[in-house]
């Protein structure tokens, strides 16, 4: 056995068989056609950073879209290199004999639009100011994301997906891709995720903002050159923390049980005095 089919093996052992893949970029909305946002307002061309996996069949009818959560991209499975450590975030379920199997379908991951991992967004350089967008980004909703995914998938080629799926951020998308796109798509597998927010989570989502807004470091947007709202982001990510389960669940992983003792400190510079408040940092 060789050098080269030794190390391909153990990337392979270490990828639930999917290997080394490649981040791909396509244009999409040129002028004169810009994608129109449910706002409003237009924009284009839109850059979208994409991964597939598997193989699409001679009539296009085997392939899979999987829409990633809020902090997700399209690096869904594989390695991007034989030294990468950090494999793609639904590794153990894309590659083959696994839930998406490979050997079956052909599964199409993108960035969402504004997910600024290679979809353009707030970051991205704006052609006619030669600036980043930053605030100036027009506003988007899911259905401006699944607009742009939609494109993405004819402009594959393939005239209808065999199913959607995703989870939280993602099953949003999913269940957005079937209300709108009900004859590009055949089923749709939503994933602990909702049809809408609701009036607390909304409320929690405008605390996280608030929390950014303050830090100083926000810069009104303009932070891309210094290291940003640190301490504004690591607050409402806490927040956000709260929503992620639910009071039941929290209760039962968590109770009132103790984080490295079994005696309470009596202090109040000790921040992760009980499980509950480690999870949240």
């Amino acid at each position: 056995m060789s050098v080269n089919s030794t190390k391909q093996e153990v990337v392979q052992n270490r990828t639930g068989a999917t290997g080394l893949v490649s981040t791909q970029f396509v244009q999409l909305f040129h002028p004169p056609s810009p994608l129109r946002f449910a706002s409003g307002q237009e924009l284009g061309p839109i850059t979208v950073a994409f991964e597939t996996y598997g193989t699409l069949n001679a009539d296009a009818s085997n392939a899979l879209f999987v829409c990633h959560a809020l902090t997700g991209d399209a690096h869904a499975a594989g390695l991007h290199s034989s030294d990468d450590r950090k494999p793609g975030w639904w590794d153990g379920f894309i590659g083959p004999g696994l839930g998406l199997d490979t050997n079956k379908y052909y599964v199409i991951c993108a960035n969402v639009l504004g997910g600024c991992q290679g979809t353009t967004g707030p970051g991205s350089i704006n052609p006619v100011t030669g600036k980043r967008y930053c605030l100036n980004f027009p506003f988007l909703t899911v259905r401006d994301v699944v607009a742009v995914h939609s494109e993405l998938v004819r402009h594959l080629g393939i005239r209808q997906l065999l199913g959607v799926i995703g989870g939280s951020l993602g099953g949003m998308q999913a269940l957005e891709w079937a209300v709108r796109f009900p004859d590009q798509v055949r089923a749709a597998i939503v994933l602990a995720s909702a049809p809408k927010l609701s009036a607390q989570g909304i409320a929690f989502n405008a605390v996280g903002r608030r929390a950014i807004y303050a830090d100083p470091g926000f810069m009104n947007g303009e932070y891309y050159e210094s290291e940003g709202p640190r301490y504004g982001l690591a607050l409402a990510r806490m927040v956000a923390h709260i929503t992620y389960l639910s009071e039941d669940s929290i209760e039962l992983k968590f109770g009132r049980r103790l984080q490295d003792s079994d005696r309470f400190a009596f202090s109040m510079q000790k921040e992760t005095e009980f499980q509950i408040e480690s999870y949240l940092h």
